[in-house]
């Protein structure tokens, strides 16, 4: 039975974002229109298609990709952060709240924004590209797997960070770059032996193309694999950020 307590915290967690929506909502889809339009638009006039499929939609999934991990991160890393600054973090550890239901209400909010951000960035792509989706339900768990991954990350780098550059420290160095390189914008047919190993390499690469197999019915790597790897990335997430918010380390002062 889900608690009261849960219910409070997921409440106040979603408000929270909801209350600054162009802050939350409307910044993180003008970005990812802009990057639609540059690359989508402008290039795909020059790259006419990619394995087949016309350039403009081939990048959506990945576009959608990195706005819903990029938004679960911020969300998660941001609230409980500022909590901790302020000192109200330790109202919500002395609480009847369980450990899991702390990080499962922070985690749940953070998934939430993620997926409305993907979901507001897919209706806009949609409006040029189209809508047909070749596996809803996989592309639907893929999505929220890698949302939890990242929300769950959120969560332990604000346990860990002391300022706020170091909240924003995993955000620049690693996940934009991560999201950059993980063919968002490009196939990994189209690298040298090389820069396609490197590429291969990189997790974010196996969410991007996951979902861009459950989207388009075409990927470059195995979608089960992919889709193996970011639950496992999801468990390990959860898992490091539950054992952090247990300790209690750098959040009870």
């Amino acid at each position: 039975m889900i608690s009261l307590g849960f219910r409070t915290l997921l409440s106040k967690e979603i408000r929270r974002f909801l209350r600054v929506p162009g802050q939350t909502l409307a910044t993180p889809l003008l970005t990812t229109t802009l990057y639609f339009i540059v690359f989508g638009v402008s290039i795909g006039h020059q790259l006419r298609e990619v394995g087949g499929v016309p350039y403009a939609r081939f990048i959506v999934p990945g576009l959608v990709l990195m706005g819903v991990v990029q938004n679960a991160y911020l969300n998660s890393a941001s609230s409980l952060f500022v909590m901790k600054l302020q000192g109200t973090i330790v109202d919500v550890l002395v609480s009847p709240l369980s450990y899991a239901e702390m990080l499962g209400a922070f985690v749940l909010a953070a998934v939430v924004r993620g997926l409305l951000v993907g979901g507001i960035t897919w209706a806009v792509a949609g409006i040029f590209t189209g809508f047909e989706v070749a596996h809803p339900l996989l592309a639907l768990a893929v999505v929220t797997l890698a949302a939890v991954a990242f929300a769950a990350g959120g969560v332990a780098s604000a346990i860990w960070a002391q300022t706020f550059e170091q909240v924003n420290f995993f955000p620049t160095f690693f996940i934009l770059p991560l999201t950059f390189l993980g063919g968002v914008f490009f196939s990994v047919r189209m690298l040298s032996p090389g820069l396609a190993a490197v590429a291969r390499a990189n997790p974010v690469f196996y969410m991007v193309d996951g979902l861009r197999f459950a989207v388009l019915g075409s990927s470059d790597a195995s979608p089960w694999a992919g889709a193996g790897l970011v639950f496992l990335l999801a468990a390990g997430a959860l898992t490091a950020a539950y054992m952090l918010l247990r300790s209690g380390w750098r959040l009870r002062g």
